[in-house]
């Protein structure tokens, strides 16, 4: 079965992300398989839509760190030192464009969340071009904390620089409708609303011609690429690299393998844990 699911669905092209048993997960096959999906809808010119969602719980709870954190995943995403920036920008830049096919393609990308869209996957759903959320899902980058940088730099695209800052110097979750209300995703919805408030937008949006939509989206990306956008995405890509190999990095990754990675996202998550003296924080300084 193939983690990325496709289905034509008269003008709309239905993208799932499916990967249910690991709430849609990022592994290596994962990103190719989007930009794959994200190629043929572009390519047909019976597509004027596309609809990115995500199978089962969650949208994607972001890159699946039992394949990573703990040593099992492909990709050396921390490598024995001396490390290769080079192979890890290769690795990682890699990722990003295929997110970022989302933003490339021709035609408008409407994204579904519920559930999650958590680090790695907060970074596919704000590289769409709308993004519509259940009011109690929970969007955030938490690996800012330790161990990442959001690649794809949409944060600040969507928030501006001190909201971005916000979201990004704290790691917190928030809610689909505090998402929405900061100005960080379209819209958000009662959760039994969110299907049918999606494909109303997608149904109305397919009644334009492909050459129109393709020419509204092509002046306002224009305009947020000539501020730097590629150059800020180099940047945060070789960032995210050495998150996951300074001795920060290198801390989180032992402590994910030495007591599983639901323990240590949970003392990073919590602040519960010195990653830089590597020993929990006494609580009085929490």
């Amino acid at each position: 079965m193939s983690v990325v699911a496709y289905e034509k669905d008269g003008r709309i092209a239905r993208i799932t992300l499916n990967r249910p048993e690991v709430m849609n997960a990022i592994n290596d096959e994962l990103p190719g398989a989007l930009a794959a999906a994200v190629a043929r809808a572009d390519a047909d010119p019976g597509v004027h839509v596309m609809v990115l969602s995500g199978a089962g719980r969650a949208f994607c709870a972001g890159y699946d760190l039992t394949y990573y954190a703990e040593g099992n995943g492909a990709g050396d995403v921390t490598q024995p030192m001396p490390w290769d920036p080079i192979k890890d920008y290769r690795f990682m830049w890699a990722n990003t464009q295929h997110f970022m096919s989302l933003w490339r393609a021709v035609k408008p990308v409407l994204c579904k969340v519920h559930g999650f869209a958590v680090a790695g996957g907060s970074d596919i759903a704000l590289c769409a071009d709308m993004t519509i959320m259940a009011e109690d899902a929970q969007i955030g980058y938490m690996p800012t904390r330790v161990w990442g940088c959001p690649t794809t730099a949409m944060w600040v695209y969507r928030l501006g620089a001190e909201r971005a800052k916000r979201m990004l110097f704290t790691g917190d979750k928030i809610t689909g409708r505090q998402a929405a209300d900061m100005g960080l995703v379209l819209e958000a919805v009662p959760a039994d609303q969110l299907d049918d408030r999606v494909e109303e937008l997608a149904a109305r949006m397919a009644t334009v011609p492909i050459n129109q939509l393709a020419m509204q989206k092509l002046v306002i990306n224009q305009a947020i690429e000539q501020t730097g956008l590629m150059q800020t995405q180099r940047l945060a890509t070789i960032f995210d690299g050495i998150t996951r190999h300074s001795p920060e990095g290198i801390h989180f990754k032992e402590r994910a393998e030495a007591v599983g990675w639901k323990q240590a996202v949970d003392e990073r998550d919590q602040g519960t844990w010195d990653w830089t003296a590597n020993e929990a924080i006494p609580k009085g300084n929490r």
